[in-house]
């Protein structure tokens, strides 16, 4: 494949993360080197406390690196203002949200305030953003409703369309399916899926429902105790680097199946 054709939205050189502790550092993962495309879906898989959280809030400018750096749309992350940086990458976090009574409608319009004027006005064409999101998110039959109404998968669908209607090229989301039984689950990683076809943004979450991931993600991001792989689903899966995500004793990679199952020593 000609590399040179690809349009890499989000990149990191040598990137090290982790904690500065009083005068020690707490590495993470050092030397990474990921080039995300656009228009491509991404899972970032690992064990819990492997560091996953620390990888999307460092690549969203949260959290500080170490070392090394990244690139969003070929610019340093650290040259980005804040309100610049909201135009470029959108962030849905699992966080509970702070009690007031927004509605929906008017939850999704925070979207927009990168773009508004000092007196948060919003222009016809910010409402036509607002729109296409709640549109494609199919949520106009609450945008009345107060978001503290909502259920938990209702509430992750107007998350996403909050970050749509900020209409950047990268939307960063730390396990959206955490509270979510699987038939919401299921639902919310199709809808990504689709909007990643239907709007060519780059979508990236964290996620524990790995065998879901495998099926229906473009890439992968690995993160291991060893080192940290990336690639598209089905190489990875060919190069055996999920074949240490888990403990073997416990859950094993079926390689003709694709998928994780029980060791059959459980």
């Amino acid at each position: 494949m000609d590399t040179s054709k690809k349009h890499i939205v989000l990149e990191t050189k040598n990137l090290t993360i982790g904690y500065q502790q009083k005068k020690t550092k707490k590495v993470i993962a050092s030397d990474l080197n990921l080039a995300i495309e656009k228009g491509t879906f991404i899972a970032l898989l690992g064990e819990n406390g492997i560091g996953k959280s620390t990888l999307l809030r460092t690549i969203s400018k949260v959290q500080n690196q170490l070392s090394g750096a990244v690139f969003l749309n070929d610019k340093n992350l650290i040259e980005y203002n804040n309100k610049e940086l909201a135009t470029n990458l959108s962030l849905v976090l699992t966080e509970r949200l702070p009690e007031s009574q927004l509605t929906v409608f008017e939850l999704i319009a925070l979207g927009r305030q990168p773009y508004t004027n000092w007196v948060d006005a919003l222009s016809e064409y910010d409402i036509e953003k607002i729109n296409t999101a709640i549109k494609l998110t199919e949520v106009a039959h609450l945008k009345d409703n107060r978001f503290y109404e909502l259920s938990d998968g209702q509430l992750q669908r107007v998350l996403i369309a909050r970050a749509l209607a900020q209409d950047t090229d990268v939307i960063i989301l730390d396990e959206p399916t955490a509270h979510l039984d699987m038939h919401h689950t299921y639902k919310i990683f199709q809808l990504l899926k689709n909007l990643v076809e239907t709007t060519q943004k780059t979508i990236i979450i964290s996620t524990h429902q790995i065998n879901l991931a495998i099926e229906i993600v473009d890439e992968l991001i690995v993160m291991t105790k060893d080192a940290v792989f990336s690639g598209k689903t089905e190489n990875l899966i060919e190069q055996n680097k999920l074949d240490n995500l888990f403990p073997k004793e416990i859950l094993s990679f079926n390689k003709r199946l694709g998928q994780f199952t029980i060791s059959k020593d459980n």
